[in-house]
């Protein structure tokens, strides 16, 4: 392992090296928290003060993420950064973290930072010395921007105590679904040491909740909430397995956001996959499209999948997929059916769904309404009538819609050339952005 001496490197030799180690890290996105500044320092984190630039997939642009260290004790089989690689080595110091952000932000280009790291003596000793960092920022530098910081597995709870009261946004990286991936490429990690800071920030924010109900000046406890990360396609899981997974985390810790990474072959293990066809991409893709299901439409991981049928369709979203198997249901009335339904024809999203129920109050709708409102007629003339009637004469026949539905096609994440499906990364340009998905028409 290639350690290089910080005493040698400047901080822009750091930067050049901690940018990159961390962006294999995509638990990242950031929409603000309701937590206002004092007037007195510099920045807010405000939903209207972050500046948000989105990829395609919603990761926001606008904040400086970095590795506090790429060295690591830990050797994780699917990690750049683990302890057996020959790679360059690097460190921050918390007044390093503290000149990068404040420099970053007076020059227009962040508005918060996003801070993770590897593992130095011990999850505490670096924990220690981020909290050093943030508590710097925030009382020294008097920044109050947003801040999100990656909690390690393992830290003790007076720690995550503190650092919770600095941050907006915490989380904890699960890895990879399951208990038994965990340890067959991440031995020195346990799902314990991982769902016990998950709970303790879950109980810190709901006690922290109460308190601003009883006093109003209350410290905030990570207002932004938490999140977490899973690699996808490095153990053997379905995507059955993955969405529940996902659904659970989302139940019973509260979470904020899943983020799903598609598996990169960067380094050489016999228990790593080959992947002849490179990164998972598709996959990924539509695991976020479940995941916005989920949250946003009220879809079930159970009605999306099951064990007989265990991974999403290549062609189809996993929407027009639902409802090509489920044509039972359609046609629906868009001027009687309720919300709940709406919501669940392709090509119609949240807010457009929100928007006809509110303007049929006033009158029936008609499909130019619909086209007004914003519902994407190519996907949903299949399974709507307006006033009994369909758009088009149209047979209600899975292959009919399943045949002119792939005619229509679907946005995915290719490369630029139109080749092959491209990884999703906060450094990439030319991206297709998921934050504004969460009311379009999926």
């Amino acid at each position: 392992m290639e350690y290089l001496e910080n005493t040698s490197m400047t901080i822009m030799d750091k930067l050049g090296i901690l940018t990159d180690a961390a962006k294999y890290d995509v638990a990242c996105t950031s929409s603000g928290s309701e937590r206002k500044g004092s007037g007195n320092g510099m920045g807010n984190a405000i939903s209207a003060g972050i500046c948000h630039s989105f990829s395609t997939d919603g990761r926001c642009i606008s904040l400086l993420k970095i590795l506090y260290t790429n060295e690591c004790i830990y050797d994780c089989k699917y990690c750049i950064n683990r302890r057996s690689n020959d790679v360059p080595r690097a460190s921050f110091t918390p007044d390093e973290i503290c000149e990068l952000t404040i420099e970053f932000y007076r020059r227009n280009y962040i508005e918060g930072l996003f801070l993770s790291s590897g593992i130095l003596k011990s999850p505490d000793n670096t924990m220690e010395q981020i909290y050093t960092a943030i508590f710097q920022l925030r009382h020294v530098y008097h920044f109050e921007g947003y801040i999100h910081v990656k909690t390690i597995p393992g830290t003790s709870p007076d720690i995550i105590e503190q650092l919770g009261l600095l941050v907006d946004r915490m989380s904890v990286n699960l890895e990879l679904p399951t208990a038994e991936g965990l340890q067959k490429l991440a031995p020195n990690k346990h799902r314990k040491n991982i769902l016990t800071p998950m709970r303790q920030v879950q109980n810190g924010i709901a006690r922290n909740r109460n308190e601003l109900v009883l006093y109003r000046h209350a410290p905030q406890f990570v207002p932004a909430g938490q999140s977490t990360q899973m690699i996808i396609g490095a153990t053997g899981e379905t995507d059955y397995q993955i969405v529940n997974v996902a659904e659970n985390l989302y139940r019973k810790f509260d979470l904020k956001r899943v983020f799903y990474s598609a598996f990169i072959h960067v380094n050489q293990d016999k228990d790593l996959p080959t992947l002849p066809g490179g990164p998972p991409l598709l996959r990924e893709h539509r695991l976020y499209q479940a995941d916005f299901l989920m949250r946003f439409y009220g879809f079930r991981a159970t009605e999306l999948l099951s064990e007989d049928r265990p991974n999403f369709n290549v062609y189809f979203d996993p929407k027009a997929d639902w409802a090509l198997r489920h044509l039972e249901k359609f046609p629906v009335e868009i001027n009687r059916a309720p919300l709940e339904m709406i919501m669940r024809v392709p090509g119609i999203g949240v807010k457009s769904a929100r928007k006809i129920v509110q303007a049929r109050r006033h009158g029936n709708l008609t499909f130019d309404h619909l086209k007004k409102i914003g519902v994407v007629l190519k996907r949903a003339l299949y399974f709507i009538t307006c006033s009994g009637k369909m758009m088009y004469p149209t047979k209600l026949e899975e292959d009919y819609i399943a045949r002119h539905l792939l005619e229509t096609g679907e946005r995915l994440p290719f490369n630029r050339d139109g080749s092959t499906y491209q990884q999703i990364s906060l450094f990439d340009a030319g991206m297709v952005a998921e934050q504004p998905d969460v009311f379009r028409a999926i």
